[in-house]
């Protein structure tokens, strides 16, 4: 009889644990990333009366309980901040403390600090891959800080390559307005200063051939003239309205600019004829001659307006000169046994001795969720679930008390037996 204190009080511990941990979920419903703790009850050792058989057998209580994390998914809903991720699948961000420990979390609401690092709202790095001094983000290189360029101009880049997508008007007469066509299309030197070139097309008085000239203003290259020419040629095209001169193989044409007033450097621009698939892209059929698109690789020097975190855990910077590209990855971890990680605070996890080794890469990748970028994943705790057990946990707690007090009673009952 007298080992129901013992029995009671045990209960009385195991279900207060239970309580805490209740608790524990409630206070984090609102806190990104966090995963619910379930309590897990398990008696002690019996002892047996009699012979020793097992006829009887009389319990010891609850031993401490058992807390597991379950890592479910959890709710993934659109968020305002442009650094903010959630994974959707296995997989944890990566992140380091101050002190140099590798902790896990799913929780991906960012920031990045004044020196460009990326970092949690508790001042932990962000771990990843970073563009190189080339500006190539190379992944199969070992994951580090995470250092987006904050505040940095980039440098222009000169044009070495145009396009034109265009129709000649094949019912066009030569010697007349319908015979010329022209189109200008604009081009970055090395110093960021925009040219602006235009190609001409007059119909020429040989069947399906026109001649084109591109020219350049004459004040951006020191002349005096209105304009100079810095390319010329002719183009045929066959009875079906297709380029066939110049051919494939001689699909570019050469634009040469020396003596830029600027100072800038001089420029060797290649117009391309023909597209990705070597299909021409310029025609000649009965339609009025139109460009349908232009296209140059130049850029201007801009400054960094913002930087984001994208699908697939792609850091994206965005310049004023409306280019987008990628200056960061962010890494993902997965772990065969995430019930085994121990909780440090701040949304965060380590590894313990019973976890397997992370296993680090991109994401979507070696059964490693995806990131969406724009979302935050939300706690998975049941409101209604966790009442319910803290209804049950307290009664517990109540029929437990109540053995206490039976047990004392009948202790006094046996002091008095011998009065």
């Amino acid at each position: 009889m007298f080992t129901s204190f013992s029995t009671a009080l045990s209960a009385l511990s195991a279900h207060s644990t239970a309580v805490d941990v209740v608790g524990n979920n409630l206070a984090n419903l609102n806190t990104p990333g966090y995963k619910t703790s379930v309590v897990s009850f398990r008696d002690l050792v019996t002892q047996s009366l009699g012979a020793g058989l097992g006829e009887t057998q009389v319990g010891f209580g609850t031993g401490r309980p058992f807390t597991v994390r379950q890592f479910s998914q959890g709710a993934i809903q659109s968020s305002s901040g442009l650094l903010d991720a959630a994974v959707q699948g296995d997989g944890f961000f990566v992140i380091r403390s101050a002190a140099g420990a590798q902790l896990l979390t799913r929780a991906g609401n960012f920031q990045v600090d004044t020196s460009g690092h990326m970092l949690t709202l508790t001042g932990d790095r962000v771990q990843g891959w970073t563009e190189d001094a080339n500006g190539v983000v190379d992944t199969n290189r070992a994951i580090g800080d995470i250092v987006v360029p904050v505040g940095t101009l980039q440098a222009p880049i000169a044009t070495t390559m145009l396009s034109m997508d265009l129709n000649l008007n094949a019912a066009a007469v030569a010697g007349t307005i319908d015979g010329t066509f022209s189109s200008p299309i604009e081009i970055v030197d090395s110093l960021g200063a925009t040219h602006v070139l235009t190609v001409t097309f007059v119909k020429s008085a040989t069947a399906n051939t026109w001649d084109y000239s591109v020219t350049i203003p004459g004040a951006d290259v020191g002349s005096a003239n209105p304009t100079e020419e810095v390319a010329s040629g002719s183009l045929e095209f066959d009875s079906n309205g297709k380029l066939t001169t110049p051919a494939v193989a001689a699909r570019m044409v050469d634009i040469t600019i020396t003596g830029l007033a600027n100072g800038a450097s001089d420029l060797d621009i290649d117009w391309d004829l023909y597209n990705a698939a070597s299909a021409p892209r310029i025609t000649q059929y009965t339609q009025p001659s139109a460009v349908s698109a232009n296209a140059q690789d130049g850029a201007t020097a801009a400054s960094l307006i913002r930087v984001g975190l994208a699908d697939d855990g792609k850091v994206l910077a965005q310049y004023s000169n409306g280019q987008q590209r990628v200056v960061g990855r962010v890494a993902l971890a997965s772990i065969r046994n995430p019930e085994s990680l121990i909780a440090v605070g701040n949304n965060a996890f380590q590894c313990s001795a019973r976890s397997a080794l992370p296993a680090i890469g991109l994401p979507d990748t070696g059964g490693r969720g995806k990131i969406i970028g724009g979302a935050l994943e939300y706690s998975t705790v049941d409101i209604a679930r966790e009442f319910t057990n803290l209804i049950v946990y307290q009664r517990g707690y109540q029929a437990n008390s109540r053995v206490v007090v039976a047990v004392d009673e009948l202790s006094q009952e046996t002091i008095n037996l011998k009065r």
